[in-house]
């Protein structure tokens, strides 16, 4: 084998012990976490925006974005549940690049996993307790998300991982919202696929034990638009798209269709700064239809303090150093207008 052993990794219970997340602030986030599953069940018509930079690389950035979330949040809080994107693990196409918090805590410096597992959990707790905002992270390595569990209210599996047996049947134990994007193929079955098996009990290895769960009826389907053979980016978040989406959830006959539609990477064809205009013509698909209104329960837009992106060892607070995202002056203007049109 051609591993070396670097160290061995601290349990879960160590790093909550560590770390733990205050008592008052998971009583909050219980009420909280009812009203995002009343959204995804029906019970309630708010809209969810979920909405942060595309990888959080800087605690004190993240948390003043977050802050000022929370402050939009007050503004618009009768009709949308703003939870801020704090995604601590970096999917690469190639492989190669920074992979986020959880293996790279400074940006600059070596990987350290230990450190990092360390530093995302302090950053979440710390974004929760000064904003109470329910947090949306990446299930990229499903082994990890419970040192994460009691802190997240939303999990996301991403366009490369959702083939993947291990993250299916996680998200099957998950008692949280589970979003399943669109492979980069484009191919809603296989998102479907991965919706149904997310929804069913299994029983299956994990963490070294043999486990058995009930299915999360709370997984949902994510649209983040397609990439072609020869490259190009193909969208899926039009009107047609979102019929079509409706008709397959309706012919597997299953419960509580939802999706959340992704307004950047294929669909804004890597244009960050379309992400407006495609959320304003979603909004507006939603009032042509009471079936599309009823489907799509929110949108996930990449958005940061300062907008566009810099190199990975770039200083420019509050600006990403992986996508380019929204800047906030935008954001702001975009989460007004989202309210208006609800």
């Amino acid at each position: 084998m051609n591993f070396e052993y670097i160290r061995k990794l601290p349990s879960v219970d160590e790093i909550m012990r560590e770390i733990p997340f205050p008592e008052p602030m998971a009583k909050i986030k219980e009420k909280i976490d009812r009203d995002i599953a009343d959204v995804f069940t029906g019970k309630s018509g708010k809209f969810l925006l979920i909405i942060g930079p595309c990888s959080a690389h800087n605690e004190e950035a993240v948390c003043e974005y977050v802050s000022r979330l929370a402050k939009m949040q007050e503004k618009t809080r009768d009709s949308i549940i703003i939870m801020p994107r704090i995604y601590t693990n970096k999917p690469r196409t190639t492989g190669t690049g920074y992979k986020g918090m959880l293996h790279q805590p400074d940006h600059k410096e070596q990987p350290d996993v230990a450190k990092g597992l360390r530093a995302i959990r302090k950053m979440h707790v710390r974004s929760f307790s000064e904003s109470c905002l329910a947090p949306a992270d990446e299930m990229l390595y499903p082994d990890n998300f419970r040192y994460l569990e009691d802190i997240l209210s939303y999990h996301a599996v991403g366009a490369r991982s959702v083939e993947n047996q291990q993250h299916r049947l996680v998200a099957s134990g998950i008692d949280k919202p589970v979003g399943m994007k669109n492979p980069t193929s484009g191919d809603i079955g296989v998102m479907l696929n991965s919706v149904y098996a997310a929804r069913s009990p299994h029983s299956f290895v994990f963490n070294g034990w043999e486990v058995a769960t009930k299915g999360n009826p709370l997984s949902h389907s994510i649209l983040r638009g397609a990439v072609d053979h020869n490259g190009n980016h193909i969208p899926n978040y039009h009107y047609e798209d979102l019929v079509k989406l409706a008709k397959n959830y309706e012919e597997r006959k299953l419960e509580n269709p939802a999706v959340i539609i992704d307004t950047n990477h294929a669909n804004s064809g890597k244009l960050f700064s379309e992400q407006p205009r495609i959320a304003l013509e979603i909004m507006q698909s939603r009032k042509f239809s009471s079936q599309l209104k009823s489907m799509v329960r929110g949108l996930m837009i990449e958005s940061f303090l300062v907008e566009g992106s810099q190199e990975e060892s770039g200083n420019e607070f509050g600006k990403s150093i992986t996508d380019p995202c929204l800047g906030w002056e935008d954001s702001e203007k975009l989460i007004m207008k989202i309210a208006e049109m609800l």
